[in-house]
C-alpha cells in the first residue's frame, strides 16, 4: 500500500463552516451552513441599552444642576440664587411692566434700589458708578434677522447703568466688560423667566463682583435694558448714546427662551477670545455651536440685544438663554414656580468666574469687527460641552485643517478598497449609497404621513404639545420604520449582488452562497453610514459649519471601530457576522457627544408649535408638524444607521416592526381620542384677543378680534367662551407688521371702549415739493392719537426714499430729525417703521416721502390696484383693557393664554391709511 506524502496531508484544511463545499449530505450541509442569525433578545437588550443611554446622557447634560446656595454658604464673593429668586419674586409681582407702562416704572425703581445697597456696600478698594439713563429719541436698522427691512425708532426709554472697577487701576476705566439684559416684558407676561431671572443673576453678581473687583485690571458694566421686547432698543441707545459705551471690549448677553433649566452659550463671537476663556473658567460650562447655526440660519425666529453689540458695536461676546419650558414663552405661565432649583446657580457661578477671569486679564480684545467681517473671519470657534462638566473649543483654522485631514484619509481608504474589491465593489458601493438614499426617503416619508394625519383625527393639529414624550410614538417610531423599510429594500439588493459575486468567486453551496451574501450585504449596509457621514462632513467644511463637529464625531470613532475589529488586508476572504463590540465601540462617543443635544432641540422645537404660525391662519395645520417629522426623521437617518444595520440579520427584526407598529397605532389613538389633551394650564395654547378700530376703509368700524399663533381653528373656544364670535378665513385683519388670516371676530358692544381722540391721522399736508432730482416729495402729518407705540408701513414699490421727524409742520432742523435720507431696505415690498416709548414719546410727526420716478407705462396703473394697495398703513397699539376684551379673557378656557412679541398689537388697536398719493 502507498503511503500518503507527509506533506500533502498537512497541506489539506481543516473544516470550517465558511470553507468547506456540500456534497450533498445532510450532514455535511449541517457542518458547512453559517449561523448568521443574531439572537433576538441580545438585539432588543442592546436597543433598549442604547436608547437608555442616550436618555440619560440628555438628562445629565441639560437636568443635572449645582445645588442653590444661600447668602451664608455663598459669603461676600459667593453667588447666591436664594438672593436672587428674592429679585424676580419681586419683579414678578409688578406683574407685565412692557415699555411706557407704570409697572415698568415700578421695575426700574426697585432695580435701582438694589444697585444703590450694592454701590453702599462695595469694598472699599472698589469704586461703583450708578447711572439711570433716560436715552434721546434714535433709530435701529439691522442688516439681517428678524429686524431686516425695519426702522426701530425709539424715544424716551430708561436704563440703568453699574460700573464696577477698581480704585487704583488707572486703565480699569477705560476697558470694560459689559453685562446686559433686558427689565421690560411683552404686555402678555409677568416676565419671570424673560427676563427677571436674568435681571436677578445680575444684580447677584453686581454685589459679588463689588468685593472682588479691586483685584481687577478691567471694568465691569451692568447694564439693565429696557425697550428690548420692542426691537431690540437699549441695547441700541447705550450703544450709541451712553458715553461709557466706547470703553467696552466684550458683550455678554443674558436671555431666556423658556424658564428656568441650564443657561447655555447659542451664540459665540466672532473672536474666540470670550468662548475659549469661559471653557476654561466655567464651573459647569453648558453650550453647543449647532444652536448658533440655527439661529443665525433663521431657522428659529428671534433676535437678542447680542445682535446689536455685534452688527452696531462690532463687539465680541457671549450669549446665553434659559431654554426650558419655551412653550410658555411670553405667555403667563412664565412664572416664578416654573424655575428649577439650581437654575440660577449654575448660571452664577458660571458668570462670575468667567467674569473673574476676564476682568483680571490684560489682554481682552481690542479690535471690533465691522459689518459683514464675521462672516470671512477664518479664526471663529467651534464650541460643545459634553455632559455639561468640560467643553471642547477650537479655532475653525484647526477644524478645517483637521476635517480635511479625515476628508482625505477617507477617500484614499474608499479609492484603496475599490481599487482592491474591483468592479463588484463599485457596485456594492452604489448599492450602499442607494440604502441611504431609500433609509432618508422611507424614513421621512412615514413620519411626514403621521404628520398629515394628524389633523384629520384629532381636535388639535398639534397634539403632543402638552406631553412632548408622544413624539415617540408619533414620529420617532414612524422615522425608525421607514429606515428599516429602506435599509432592507437595499439589503435586499445587496444580497442578490453579493450572491452573485461568491458564486462568481467561488465554488459554494447555494445555502452558504445565500449566507455569505447576507453577511456581505450586512457590512455595507454598515459602511454606509460612512458615506452617509463623509459627505456631511465635506459639506460643513466647505460651508465653514460650527456643528461640523458632528459628522467627524460620528465618522471617525465608527470606522476606527470598524477598522479594528472588523477589516481585514487580505484581498479575498469570506464575510464574518458584524460583532456586537464594534457596535458599541462604534456609537459609545457619538452618542455621548450628541444626543443630549438632539433630543434638546427636537424638544425646544416641540414646545415652539404653540407659537407657530407668525401669521395666524397663513400656513396650513399640518406644517408644524411637518417641520417636527422632518426633524426628527433627520436625526433617526442620521444617527441610527450602524445600529439598524444590525437588524436584518437579527432574530428581532419581525417583532421590532410589530413594536413599532404597535407603538404607532396607539400614540395616534391617544391623539384621536383627546385621552392626552393637546394643551393644559402649563402649556397652554397662544392667544390674543384685541379691540380693534379700523378707519381704512370709508366707514369707520370697530369689532373684537380673537386669533392663535398655533395651528388650528378656534371653534371650540369660541364656543366656550360666548361672545358672539364667528370664526373663517372671511374675517382677516392687516395689522401692519402681519396679516391674521384666520381669525374669530364678534362686534358686540365693540363701539364703546375706547376714545376718539385716541384715533391715529395720516393727512396729506404738502404734495407739490419736487427734489433736486425731479422726484415728487408728498409730506404727510401722522398723529397717532396719544399711542406711543405703533407700526407703520411703507410701499417701497412707490417710494424710492423717506425722512421722519418730529413735529406738526415741516422745519429744517436736523435735532428733530429721526430718520434721514438713505438707502432703505425692504420686506415683501414694504419698509416698516415700528416705534416705541416712553410716557414723554412724541405722538406727532412729519413724514417726507420721495416717490419713484417711473416710465409712462409704469404710471398706468389701475385704479382697482391702487386701491388694494395703500401707499402707507398705520397701527397704533394702546395698553389698555377695554371691557369688552376683558370679558373675553376673563372667559378664556383654561387651556388658553394671551401672547405678546414685538410686533403684536396690544389689547386695543387703530387701523388707519393712506391710499396712493398720485
Amino acid at each position: 500500500m502507498r503511503k500518503r506524502h507527509p506533506k500533502a496531508e498537512s497541506d489539506s484544511p481543516e473544516p470550517s463552516s465558511s470553507s468547506q463545499e456540500t456534497d450533498g449530505s445532510s450532514g455535511n450541509d449541517k457542518e458547512v451552513r453559517i449561523d448568521v442569525r443574531r439572537s433576538g433578545k441580545v438585539m432588543f437588550s442592546v436597543l433598549i441599552l442604547i436608547t437608555y443611554f442616550s436618555w440619560a446622557v440628555y438628562n445629565y447634560q441639560h437636568g443635572n444642576l449645582p445645588r442653590p446656595l444661600t447668602a451664608q454658604q455663598a459669603g461676600k464673593r459667593g453667588f447666591s440664587e436664594i438672593q436672587a429668586m428674592k429679585h424676580i419674586k419681586a419683579l414678578t409681582q409688578f406683574g407685565p411692566h412692557p415699555v411706557s407702562s407704570d409697572a415698568l416704572v415700578h421695575a426700574l425703581e426697585y432695580v435701582l434700589a438694589e444697585v444703590e445697597k450694592v454701590k453702599e456696600t462695595a469694598h472699599w478698594e472698589v469704586d461703583v458708578n450708578v447711572d439711570f439713563f433716560e436715552s434721546k429719541f434714535g433709530v435701529n436698522r439691522l442688516v439681517g434677522g428678524l429686524f431686516k427691512g425695519k426702522s426701530l425708532v425709539y424715544s424716551d426709554i430708561s436704563h440703568i447703568v453699574l460700573r464696577i472697577l477698581p480704585k487704583y487701576e488707572s486703565d480699569a476705566g477705560d476697558n470694560a466688560i459689559l453685562v446686559s439684559s433686558h427689565i421690560d416684558t411683552v404686555f402678555s407676561s409677568g416676565g419671570a423667566g424673560d427676563c427677571s431671572s436674568c435681571v436677578a443673576v445680575m444684580l447677584e453678581l453686581a454685589r459679588s463682583v463689588s468685593q472682588s473687583a479691586h483685584g481687577f485690571k478691567n471694568s465691569v458694566i451692568f447694564l439693565f435694558n429696557t425697550g428690548e421686547e420692542e426691537g431690540l432698543n437699549g441695547a441700541h441707545s447705550f450703544i450709541t448714546q451712553h458715553p461709557w459705551s466706547s470703553t467696552v471690549r466684550l458683550a455678554i448677553d443674558l436671555e431666556a427662551m423658556g424658564t428656568g433649566g441650564k443657561s447655555s452659550v447659542f451664540q459665540a463671537g466672532p473672536s474666540p477670545w470670550a468662548i475659549e476663556n469661559f471653557a476654561l473658567a466655567a464651573k459647569y460650562p453648558s453650550g453647543q455651536i449647532i444652536g448658533q447655526d440655527l439661529f443665525t440660519s433663521g431657522v428659529i425666529k428671534s433676535a437678542t440685544d447680542f445682535q446689536v453689540y455685534k452688527e452696531v458695536a462690532g463687539l465680541s461676546g457671549l450669549d446665553f438663554a434659559f431654554t426650558d419650558n419655551t412653550a410658555v414663552y411670553h405667555t403667563k405661565n412664565d412664572k416664578v414656580e416654573l424655575i428649577k432649583p439650581g437654575s440660577l446657580q449654575h448660571l452664577g457661578e458660571n458668570m462670575l468666574a468667567f467674569l473673574i477671569r476676564v476682568a483680571s486679564s490684560s489682554d481682552l480684545p481690542k479690535e471690533k469687527t465691522q459689518q459683514g467681517e464675521e462672516e470671512s473671519k477664518p479664526d471663529s470657534a467651534v464650541y460643545f460641552d459634553i455632559l455639561g462638566k468640560y467643553m471642547i473649543v477650537y479655532r475653525q483654522s484647526f477644524a478645517n485643517m483637521l476635517y480635511v485631514s479625515v476628508i482625505m484619509q477617507s477617500i484614499l481608504i474608499w479609492a484603496m478598497s475599490l481599487i482592491m474589491g474591483g468592479y463588484p465593489a463599485l457596485v456594492s458601493l452604489f448599492l450602499s449609497f442607494l440604502s441611504i438614499i431609500l433609509s432618508w426617503i422611507f424614513s421621512v416619508a412615514f413620519s411626514v404621513a403621521v404628520a398629515f394625519i394628524l389633523p384629520l383625527i384629532s381636535s388639535s393639529p398639534v397634539p403632543y404639545a402638552s406631553t412632548p414624550l408622544m413624539a415617540l410614538g408619533l414620529f420617532v417610531s414612524p422615522a425608525v420604520l421607514g429606515s428599516i423599510t429602506g435599509q432592507h429594500v437595499a439589503f435586499i439588493f445587496l444580497k442578490k449582488k453579493s450572491s452573485n459575486r461568491s458564486s462568481n468567486r467561488m465554488q459554494v453551496s447555494p445555502r452558504l452562497r445565500v449566507d455569505l451574501a447576507k453577511l456581505e450585504a450586512e457590512r455595507w449596509l454598515f459602511k454606509a453610514g460612512f458615506i452617509q457621514w463623509l459627505i456631511l462632513l465635506a459639506v460643513g467644511t466647505y460651508y465653514k459649519l460650527g456643528s461640523t463637529y458632528l459628522a467627524l464625531v460620528w465618522l471617525v470613532p465608527p470606522a476606527f471601530a470598524y477598522g479594528l475589529l472588523e477589516a481585514t488586508l487580505t484581498p479575498i476572504r469570506l464575510p464574518k457576522p458584524l460583532k456586537l463590540a464594534t457596535l458599541v465601540i462604534s456609537l459609545a462617543v457619538p452618542i455621548l457627544v450628541s444626543s443630549g443635544g438632539f433630543i434638546r432641540l427636537a424638544g425646544t422645537m416641540i414646545g415652539m408649535l404653540v407659537r407657530f404660525d407668525r401669521n395666524p391662519g397663513g400656513t396650513p395645520e399640518w406644517l408644524g408638524n411637518v417641520v417636527i417629522a422632518v426633524l426628527i426623521a433627520t436625526f433617526i437617518s442620521l444617527t441610527m444607521v450602524y445600529l439598524l444595520a444590525y437588524i436584518h440579520l437579527s432574530g428581532a427584526k419581525k417583532s421590532i416592526i410589530v413594536a413599532l407598529c404597535i407603538t404607532i397605532a396607539v400614540s395616534l389613538s391617544l391623539a384621536s381620542s383627546g385621552f392626552l389633551p393637546a394643551f393644559t394650564e402649563d402649556t397652554a395654547r397662544t392667544l390674543n384677543v384685541v379691540h380693534v378700530v379700523d378707519t381704512t376703509g370709508k366707514d369707520q368700524v370697530s369689532y373684537i378680534t380673537m386669533f392663535s399663533n398655533t395651528p388650528g381653528n378656534l371653534n371650540m373656544e369660541a364656543e366656550q367662551i360666548k361672545e358672539g364670535f364667528r370664526c373663517g378665513r372671511e374675517n382677516k385683519t392687516d395689522f401692519g407688521s402681519f396679516e391674521a388670516k384666520y381669525s374669530c371676530v364678534t362686534v358686540k358692544d365693540a363701539e364703546v371702549g375706547w376714545d376718539k381722540r385716541d384715533i391715529p391721522v395720516l393727512r396729506v399736508i404738502n404734495e407739490e415739493e419736487r427734489d433736486e432730482g425731479g422726484r415728487r416729495v408728498t409730506a404727510v402729518s401722522l398723529d397717532t392719537g396719544g399711542s406711543w407705540r405703533w407700526i407703520l408701513g411703507i410701499d417701497m414699490e412707490e417710494i424710492e426714499d423717506f425722512t421722519l421727524q418730529i413735529g406738526e409742520e415741516e422745519v429744517e432742523d436736523e435735532e428733530v430729525v429721526m430718520i434721514a435720507r438713505g438707502e432703505k431696505s425692504s420686506s415683501e415690498g414694504w419698509h416698516q417703521i415700528q416705534f416705541a416709548g416712553g410716557k414723554k414719546a412724541p405722538t406727532r410727526f412729519v413724514l417726507k416721502l420721495y416717490e419713484k420716478k417711473k416710465k409712462d407705462e409704469e404710471e398706468e396703473v389701475s385704479d382697482e390696484k391702487k386701491e388694494q394697495r395703500p401707499v402707507l398703513k398705520l397701527r397704533t397699539d394702546i395698553n389698555r383693557i377695554t371691557p369688552q376684551v376683558k370679558r373675553v379673557v376673563e372667559r378664556f378656557p383654561p387651556f388658553c393664554a394671551m401672547f405678546g412679541k414685538s410686533t403684536s398689537p396690544f389689547t386695543l388697536a387703530f387701523l388707519a391709511s393712506l391710499p396712493s398719493t398720485k
